[in-house]
């Protein structure tokens, strides 16, 4: 099928090359505009490349698009967490039933593949050009590179050109658009474990590893290399904080405190340290996402904070459910763009806002024994009844189920599991599956 429409798609990261692929299927001419230079041929200073979890969502999008297979080489499977004591106990959390998993996958050695499955797909990619103006009504689109300024008229324009979009200000100038933009207290600093003497992992490999202590986090996620990408989150200001951290000593000091087993593993700590910059964490709110023929998508839409794994898989399934849509509508790229915010945005909301519980529950409530007793509660009434009670985190991470939807149903299972706790019937499994479904359904009496 061929074609003659023109998408210009600004942001050659994970979004903006999947969507390019899926428009090439389809027979659209597709130019990408990246304001950094080619990653595949310049060296990335390490520091802002954090590993990222792919799992079914992300993993259906590249099926459909048919190149997952392509990008398997670059996951490591994680069949749950294993937590870190201070003294180096070790517990284990599954994400799921025996064989579901999610990967771990290094967003760099991704990105650098997507852009050469790209490539080949027939996307013109045009690094070095940094957007600095859009009008929608006239679907024209301004670049700053080298040599100057362009200006590209095309047929439609789409932004992914991530959380501090140029393509989302312009939306917001024409469209009067609703903006928030909330920053964590928190910062994150990538640091690493190599590979150990004898070139194996240095811990068990198929494992998200998390040093949970309460107010701040080190996690590590495995690398094909046999390395572990660490990430540690610690809040800005504060008695236990990166500005308290003034000293190489003081940083020694507060990793042989809290992350031995960690530090013991971390011969390049210090040199990282100091390297690597303190990132910030943002959730970022914005409606309308179109204008005329533009739209942004992804993190340029609705970024969010890491600590759910779901950012890729939410930004790749909105290429999926953006092109699902298209196809729905023979096209009509307006009544396309408003089909898919309006049907998208409560689903992004839903995500944004799970993610930021999820923060609390991965550096806190791991630990808490009513918490671990509730997973192995839900675990049976999965087993039992896998129809009637899936819980949040497979829904979320192994299903298609909307997040708004899955957001809902794990507030209807809280009610459930207060209640039952309260009233002391946690074993009886029936009567909670039973007080599920009548909350599902809205029903005025719940069943004794």
């Amino acid at each position: 099928m061929s074609r003659r429409e023109h998408v210009a798609i600004v942001g050659a990261g994970l979004v903006g090359s999947l969507l390019g692929v899926l428009l090439r299927k389809r027979g659209f001419e597709v130019s990408i505009f990246e304001k950094r230079g080619d990653l595949r041929d310049i060296q990335v200073k390490n520091g802002r490349s954090i590993n990222l979890a792919l799992s079914d969502r992300g993993i259906r999008a590249l099926r459909e698009s048919g190149i997952y297979e392509d990008l398997k080489t670059e996951l490591v499977p994680m069949n749950g967490r294993l937590m870190h004591s201070r003294g180096g106990e070790l517990t284990f959390q599954p994400y799921g039933k025996e064989g579901q998993h999610i990967n771990s996958v290094s967003r760099l050695n991704l990105n650098r593949k997507l852009i050469d499955i790209g490539e080949r797909a027939g996307i013109s990619y045009y690094f070095d050009h940094r957007c600095v103006d859009v009008n929608p009504r006239r679907t024209t689109v301004y670049f700053g590179y080298e040599g100057g300024e362009i200006k590209r008229e095309v047929d439609v324009i789409i932004g992914a050109d991530g959380a501090f979009s140029e393509v989302r200000k312009c939306i917001l100038e024409e469209e009067k658009q609703n903006f928030t933009k909330e920053f964590l207290d928190y910062g994150y600093k990538e640091l690493s474990i190599p590979p150990g003497s004898d070139g194996d992992f240095q811990f068990e490999p198929n494992y998200l590893h998390i040093w949970p202590r309460e107010q701040y986090m080190l996690i590590a996620l495995p690398n094909p290399d046999k390395s572990f990408t660490c990430t540690l989150f610690l809040p800005y200001e504060g008695e236990v904080s990166f500005e308290s951290l003034k000293s190489n000593q003081d940083v020694l000091d507060f990793f042989a405190k809290h992350f031995p087993d960690a530090q013991g593993r971390m011969p390049h700590l210090l040199e990282e340290f100091n390297r690597n910059p303190v990132s910030s964490l943002v959730t970022i709110h914005s409606y309308p996402w179109h204008s005329h023929r533009t739209l942004v998508i992804g993190d340029a839409s609705h970024a969010i904070v890491p600590f759910y794994g779901q950012g890729m898989n939410a930004g790749f399934e909105d290429c999926r459910i953006l092109m699902e849509i298209a196809d729905a509508y023979a096209y009509d790229w307006e009544t396309v763009f408003k089909v898919f915010e309006q049907s998208r945005k409560p689903d992004a909301d839903a995500i944004a806002s799970l993610a930021l519980s999820n923060f609390i529950e991965m550096r806190e409530k791991v630990r808490d024994e009513g918490f671990l007793e509730r997973k192995k509660i839900e675990a049976l009434l999965h087993e039992q009844y896998p129809n009637d009670w899936i819980p949040l985190y497979t829904m979320v991470t192994f299903s298609h189920i909307p997040y708004s939807e899955a957001k809902r149903l794990g507030q209807l299972q809280d009610q459930v599991f207060r209640k039952a706790r309260a009233e002391g019937y946690t074993d009886d499994l029936p009567r909670m599956v039973a007080e599920f479904n009548a909350l599902k359904k809205g029903a005025e009496t719940v069943p004794q």
